[in-house]
């Protein structure tokens, strides 16, 4: 069993990340998954470096991580999901911005419109394994 961490030092990692990706939401809020990955392929053209930095949560949760030294099957959970996610994106930026090669599967699926709500998804499941994560 590990240790008990502080009620306080919980929820403050926990806004953290809310506000982590609350400005991922926002500045990832587009119609359709194209659009999303063409903003992030102009983050990804000025500097790698700054396509990383517009992953702010992978950071919050990464520090929680190392703060708390807790290394449970949940934080390595959600340490691979936020890793799968940006990868995921960049295998993106690579396939449909540098190499221009687009499976016809793969531009419908870049088509299709996308929800509003769509982009709070990470809002609502990642602060929540986080807790589950650090309790």
């Amino acid at each position: 069993m590990g240790k008990l961490l502080p009620m306080n030092i919980i929820e403050t990692l926990i806004i953290s990340l809310v506000l982590a990706e609350l400005f991922e939401a926002i500045t990832q809020r587009s119609d359709t998954l194209y659009e999303v990955i063409q903003k992030l392929h102009s983050y990804y053209e000025k500097s790698i470096f700054l396509f990383f930095l517009m992953q702010p949560s992978f950071y919050v949760i990464l520090f929680a991580s190392f703060f708390t030294g807790v290394l449970n099957i949940s934080m390595v959970f959600l340490l691979a999901l936020k890793i799968f996610d940006m990868f995921y994106k960049m295998e993106l930026i690579k396939k449909v911005f540098i190499e221009k090669d687009i499976p016809q599967e793969l531009a419908q699926m870049l088509a299709w419109k996308m929800p509003s709500w769509f982009f709070l998804m990470g809002l609502s499941i990642y602060p929540v394994l986080l807790y589950y994560a650090l309790i």
